[in-house]
């Protein structure tokens, strides 16, 4: 059986929407990767496919990008790895931490072999470079995962050549872009509707406006998702750094929007807050402009790591979430997040 009717399978059986643009994703995948094969698709993945190492799906938030390529990477039977890419890069940034190896190349070659030995392919979801000290390593530690023959592949929201669009010092960046041009099957995925707005996955857990009404909508919601639970406030130490969670009820959680994003934190504490989190609560999420973008690209990246790491989430915010507005630069990332809310607050999130 194919891909393509494996693909069929599980939609049907999961009672998810069939769309022709995903299907001709699907074929595109199977064609890429298994070629010339006689035996089942998976079996020798990569072996006769080594010219291209990366398979490159970009698209708008909501098309079923990630469906698709979770649906692909449960089916290879290969070492595999799964990971945020702020995840990866922290894991990359604490190697050399951990080493203290001033010579930059051969502490990327230690790094990708220490890989080597664990995955012979890597998955990136919603794969996106924001951050200046990652975007100068790049090009040297993809070059060497591509010598090491590790294979890719990842979804993003951007085009190849868009990366880091506008980004500080994006020149010193664009080695990386012609590497990943030249190394990837790029396709995009297009659809009409995000599936995540459709009526089927209304927003349940999400509050607006910013008024009494709502603050009491809340906190009954939270006492009695906490009730019968122990309140006992948590602290978190990342690298010598102490974050405490004065609400925590065993792993359900509630947090004041400054608390997690006004102040100096980045995507490892919210990785350590969320290995804590069973369930979150965030309240006052303002609007989004140019003067509150670092709090913004924040909360891009809180709400990237709650979704990977599939964490329901109840909200409470100024205004609909359809009607939330950006900085300019953080424009199109934040479409993502809208579109994750929509998902995070449903009531299918539990």
């Amino acid at each position: 059986m194919n891909l393509n009717n494996l693909f069929q399978n599980f939609c049907n059986k999961n009672n998810l929407e069939i769309n022709a643009y995903q299907l001709t994703i699907v074929n595109k995948i199977e064609s890429f990767y298994t070629s010339n094969f006689n035996k089942s698709i998976f079996k020798k993945f990569f072996l006769k496919n080594n010219s291209k190492k990366v398979f490159y799906l970009h698209g708008g938030v909501g098309v079923g990008k990630t469906m698709i390529l979770n649906f692909f990477f449960d089916l290879v039977e290969k070492k595999k790895l799964r990971l945020h890419f702020n995840e990866f890069m922290l894991s990359f940034h604490d190697f050399v931490h951990q080493r203290k190896e001033k010579n930059e190349e051969n502490i990327i070659n230690q790094f990708v072999k220490d890989l080597k030995s664990k995955t012979e392919l890597i998955y990136f979801d919603e794969f996106q470079v924001t951050n200046i000290v990652d975007a100068m390593i790049l090009g040297k530690l993809f070059e060497q995962i591509f010598n090491e023959n590790i294979q890719i592949i990842l979804t993003s929201n951007t085009r190849i050549s868009e990366l880091y669009k506008d980004g500080l010092q994006r020149d010193q960046f664009k080695p990386f872009i012609k590497i990943m041009e030249k190394q990837s099957i790029e396709c995009e995925l297009k659809i009409e509707d995000d599936y995540r707005k459709s009526n089927d996955n209304q927003k349940q857990r999400y509050f607006y406006p910013l008024n009494q009404e709502t603050n009491f909508k809340i906190n009954k919601f939270f006492r009695t998702i906490t009730k019968g639970k122990n309140h006992s406030p948590k602290i978190i130490n990342v690298k010598g750094r102490d974050f405490k969670i004065e609400n925590f009820y065993e792993g359900v959680v509630r947090f004041n929007f400054n608390d997690l994003c006004s102040q100096n934190l980045g995507a490892e504490d919210y990785l350590e807050i969320i290995k804590n989190s069973k369930f979150i609560t965030i309240d006052h999420i303002p609007q989004f402009n140019d003067i509150n973008s670092n709090q913004q690209h924040r909360f891009i990246t809180l709400i990237d790591v709650i979704y990977d790491k599939n964490i329901p989430l109840a909200v409470t915010a100024e205004q609909n979430i359809d009607q939330f507005t950006s900085s300019r630069l953080l424009q199109n990332p934040f479409k993502r997040t809208v579109s994750r809310l929509y998902e995070l607050t449903s009531v299918e999130k539990n």
